[in-house]
This record gives C-alpha cells, sequence and structure tokens, in this order.
C-alpha cells in the first residue's frame, strides 16, 4: 500500500484543490496517534475511488494548512469537489459513513 504523496508547502495543497476535481487532503501531525491509525484505513478505502486525488500535509511541517482550512484538530479529512470543501471530518472517523459520503460526492461530480 503506498502513501498519499507529501505536501511541503501550502501551494501543493492548493494546487492540488485547484487542479483536479475530486481532491482530498488529510492534516495530520507527527505526534498524533490517531492520525497514524486512521490514514491506512483512508488510504485503502480511496484506492475505490480513483476519481480523488489525495494529498497528506503535517500541520506540523506546514503550519499555516490548519489556519488555511480553519483545523482544530487532526486528523482532518477534507475532500473538495470543484474546488469547494464537500466533506469534513475529524479527529474520530466512522469509516462506513466516509465511505458513503466518498461514494455520494463521487456519483454526484
Amino acid at each position: 500500500m503506498n502513501t498519499f504523496p507529501q505536501a511541503t508547502s501550502i501551494d501543493q495543497v492548493l494546487r492540488l484543490i485547484d487542479e483536479n476535481a475530486l481532491a482530498f487532503v488529510y492534516i495530520s501531525r507527527k505526534n498524533c496517534g490517531v492520525c497514524h491509525a486512521v490514514q491506512p484505513q483512508v488510504q485503502e478505502m480511496l484506492e475505490e475511488f480513483p476519481t480523488i486525488k489525495p494529498i497528506q500535509v503535517s500541520a506540523d511541517d506546514v503550519p499555516e494548512v490548519a489556519g488555511q482550512f480553519t483545523v482544530f484538530t487532526v486528523p482532518a479529512l477534507l475532500l473538495f469537489a470543484e474546488g469547494k470543501e464537500a466533506i469534513r471530518e475529524a479527529r474520530f472517523v466512522v469509516m462506513d459513513e466516509l465511505h458513503r459520503k466518498f461514494q455520494q460526492v463521487v456519483e454526484n461530480s
């Protein structure tokens, strides 16, 4: 299983959202146990949705990401459709619920 591409700047994240109809941003921190537990599950789920382009960004390395997307807790999972935020999940993520939401957004785009 390959990991999400890592963003090293806020510009990279914004470019991904801008250039893809469906973009998924995974915001985490290095010392966040929940982040590391949730990530492989989300990656596996995204394999079902090849039209969604993912990127991961660490709020430790790119602190402005928290302000840009108004993120108060990690992990923050943001799905953008046509540049607009369509899904936002944070901290405790129910995978079945997230899968259903992804499916809805993919079907409607």
